[in-house]
């Protein structure tokens, strides 16, 4: 069933099953029982452990595993949905259910914990590796291509349309991204597409070396020689690009295309030209318009953190009566199996045997009746959170055509700066030969 926390690369309507094997047991339950950057987090199960609480139970499977050599003593999965289906709690059990089997870590102890954020659900699983009676590490072999033929199984069982990255021969995307890229990119504040997109239509346009660099300073890169990356590029913020992993081509056809990288400048070099070059003034530029985002999202912000509230108030009130229902059921049940001697009479006539066999029944349909009502409640919970998620995804589209309209103003002031550097350096030589300076192209 992400990324919302994890990516498998088969595109956002996949049930994408990212699973790692790991240590950290303190440090996973806190990043899973994080509240900050989730609207809600459940605690679906806690099977196999002693203590009632994640950060309890991830340390028992930490010390039970000092008794082997292995240091990653844990399984890790995350499951996400299609974005347009809210799963249910079952279907988070039926897919943790279908991964154990088929990693082979069957009836191992296990925690399942929910998250919802940004008007998606997602899941986490952690499996303790250990096998408790032998004290050893449960080997998982090749568990990428099992997760990646559970998720076509998931998809086809569940009658969602089949992605072209989980059809027979795999149609995958070319702009997928490494996990280095995906963060350099986050790192700046755009979408890595985005960024990939202006190397790759550059590449296109571009028959030699000086197209290529004036196509990517339209877009405010420029181009440099790299320590020993051949050609790369620095936004103006002096970052580095190697301009084959974004162009999506290898090193060799680039130099085909364009020779030796050796006559550019170094990227030492351009970075201190471009420090230079970004003025005070352009740092403001890009501090308002941060500045200008915030306070637009700062109502939404304020609207989402009342509406997580709202949302954890009803479902603890929830919980809370379908707590004190069980209790008033259970007690129903237990008052029917009768104690002393009339109980006895009830066990010889076989009674007592038929009320179990009933209170087991209803005990049943009281677990599935209280399931079905949180299900209920997320859904409808769900439906509120997706709308104000689209208003969110509508403001931040804005916020990226502000900053596709910054950087082209950053990168025409940075070439006419280079302009004007260029024209100061010919006039005193101009001057010098009494005559001015030659403009032909």
């Amino acid at each position: 069933m992400d990324a919302g926390d994890f990516d498998a690369g088969l595109g956002d309507k996949t049930m994408i099953l990212k699973g790692s094997q790991r240590a950290g047991a303190a440090n996973l339950s806190d990043h899973l029982m994080n509240e900050r950057d989730n609207d809600h987090i459940t605690l679906l199960e806690l099977r196999g452990f002693i203590s009632d609480n994640l950060g309890g139970a991830l340390s028992e499977a930490y010390a039970i595993s000092k008794a082997t050599r292995c240091k990653q003593f844990m399984f890790s999965l995350s499951l996400n949905p299609p974005k347009d289906h809210v799963a249910s709690e079952q279907d988070f059990l039926d897919a943790a259910d279908r991964a154990e089997k088929a990693l082979g870590l069957d009836a191992q102890p296990r925690a399942i914990i929910i998250h919802e954020k940004e008007g998606r659900r997602h899941a986490h699983v952690v499996w303790s590796r250990i096998d408790g009676e032998n004290l050893k590490a449960i080997n998982l072999p090749h568990f990428k291509r099992k997760l990646n033929a559970l998720s076509r199984d998931l998809y086809l069982d569940h009658g969602w349309e089949l992605p072209k990255g989980l059809q027979a021969g795999g149609g995958k995307s070319p702009l997928n991204f490494t996990l280095a890229e995906w963060q350099q990119a986050k790192r700046k504040g755009l979408d890595p597409r985005e960024i990939k997109q202006v190397f790759q239509d550059a590449w296109k346009r571009s028959d030699n070396l000086k197209a290529f660099g004036n196509a990517l300073a339209e877009r405010g890169y420029f181009i440099a020689k790299g320590d020993r990356r051949g050609f790369v590029a620095l936004d103006v913020q002096g970052k580095v690009y190697s301009i084959p992993k974004w162009t999506g081509i290898r090193a060799k056809e680039a130099n085909d295309k364009f020779g030796s990288p050796q006559n550019l400048p170094s990227v030492s070099h351009v970075q201190g030209d471009l420090r230079g070059l970004v003025t005070d003034k352009l740092k403001d530029f890009i501090a308002d318009i941060k500045s200008k985002h915030t306070r637009d999202t700062e109502p939404l912000n304020h609207e989402k953190i009342e509406m997580v509230a709202l949302h954890r108030a009803e479902r603890l009130r929830l919980n809370n009566g379908q707590l004190e229902r069980q209790i008033k059921e259970t007690k129903t049940r237990s008052d029917r199996l009768n104690k002393g001697v009339r109980g006895l009479f009830d066990w010889v006539s076989g009674k007592a045997k038929s009320t179990k066999k009933r209170n087991e029944s209803e005990a049943y349909q009281c677990f599935s009746r209280d399931r079905d009502q949180r299900d209920d409640l997320v859904k409808d919970q769900m439906t509120d959170r997706q709308s104000l998620q689209k208003r969110f995804d509508a403001i931040r589209k804005t916020q990226i055509q502000d900053r596709r309209l910054l950087a082209r103003d950053v990168s025409q002031f940075l070439r006419a700066s280079e302009r004007r550097s260029k024209t100061d350096a010919i006039r005193p030589r101009e001057r010098k030969r009494g005559r001015g300076p030659d403009l032909t192209p």
